[in-house]
């Protein structure tokens, strides 16, 4: 499957519980996935009582096909070419 910069997924992020699915932002560009087959993606969360520095709450979350009100963070992952991703919106 083919990721665009800023296209909105769904991934298996790993927590202090275990596994779970979570929306992702994908930050790798096109000339990266051109020479790679990974793909580089920031966590997306809901879970916004305090913001840090570099935490940026998103204004077009609906539009991005988000469920509700979210917040990028700065956790930063780089996936293989298996990972189970899925585009909910960009």
């Amino acid at each position: 499957m083919t990721f665009s910069t800023g296209d909105v997924v769904t991934v298996d992020f790993p927590g202090v519980t275990g596994i779970k699915r979570r929306p992702a932002v994908v930050l790798s560009s096109e000339t990266y996935h051109s020479l790679r087959p990974d793909v580089i993606v920031g966590l997306i969360t809901t879970q916004s009582k305090v913001l840090g520095i570099t935490d940026y709450a998103l204004q077009d979350w609906v539009w991005a096909g988000l469920r509700v009100a979210s917040i990028f963070r700065c956790f930063i992952v780089t996936l293989p070419p298996s990972a189970n991703l899925a585009v909910i919106g960009h």
